[in-house]
């Protein structure tokens, strides 16, 4: 009887080691998993950020007008890219007798895009129809001219001219899936910006080779040339010398 008693205190005592053993296994795993997620979270804000500063895709500039002529600003935009800015002229002297200007953008063709005159403050926004180098001109009315000024312009483009709080109302995201969606599209402009690059480089590779060929057709055909010049002179000069009876 105290073997039987024995025994069962034994067993209890091991069951109450094993269930605190695998109490225990539990909690050490979930603080890992949540570890793992604080992990990924930490990764992918870090990612967010790196994309966010890596990306050159809004700009803030500062243009002073001179009293004649015009003062231009130019972007290199890819096709398909959706592209807008909004402008405002500065004038620190007499902030009540603001200068007007006049506007103008065009694309790499030639056309263009917007236009507007006698205006202090506006905004333009398209989507380019192929890439190139996209040119904004600003320049004083002729009333104004002799008057110093600035013009403050705030350019967007791609990611950064979408409106992200209205699509995350839209679509009812927030938070790190928010973060998700804007660095979807980082990584879709990239992998675009990379492709651009690939057929650029394709296109100079190309135009290097076929560079390279025409100087050396050009090379031999040159050679050849001095050649027969050679030929030509040895003969005239063979022929000389046998007429006044030198050889």
């Amino acid at each position: 009887m105290e073997r039987e008693r024995e025994r069962e205190r034994a067993s209890e005592h091991s069951a109450t080691e094993t269930s605190g053993e695998r109490g225990r296994r539990e909690e050490g795993m979930r603080t890992r998993d949540e570890t793992v997620i604080l992990r990924a979270e930490a990764v992918l804000l870090c990612s967010v950020g790196l994309l966010a500063a890596w990306m050159p895709t809004a700009a803030a500039l500062w243009l002073s007008l001179p009293t004649s002529g015009t003062k231009c600003v130019s972007e290199e935009i890819h096709a398909g890219v959706v592209a807008m800015a909004d402008y405002a002229v500065i004038h620190d002297d007499d902030p009540r007798n603001t200068p007007t200007i006049s506007v103008k953008v065009t694309a790499p063709n030639g056309d263009t895009l917007h236009h507007k005159g006698n205006i202090t403050i506006g905004q333009f926004a398209f989507t380019s129809n192929e890439p190139g180098t996209y040119l904004a001109c600003f320049w004083l009315d002729g009333a104004n001219r002799g008057a110093g000024s600035s013009v403050g312009i705030n350019w967007k483009i791609g990611i950064a001219a979408k409106d992200w709080e209205s699509i995350a109302k839209k679509e009812k995201i927030e938070g790190v899936e928010l973060e998700l969606r804007k660095l979807e599209e980082a990584v879709e402009v990239i992998h675009e910006n990379l492709l651009y690059l690939r057929n650029r480089e394709a296109g100079m590779r190309d135009v290097s080779e076929k560079t390279n060929s025409r100087v050396a057709m050009f090379s031999f055909m040159s050679l050849t040339v001095c050649i027969l010049a050679s030929v030509v002179q040895l003969w005239h000069l063979k022929g000389y010398f046998h007429k006044k009876k030198l050889i």
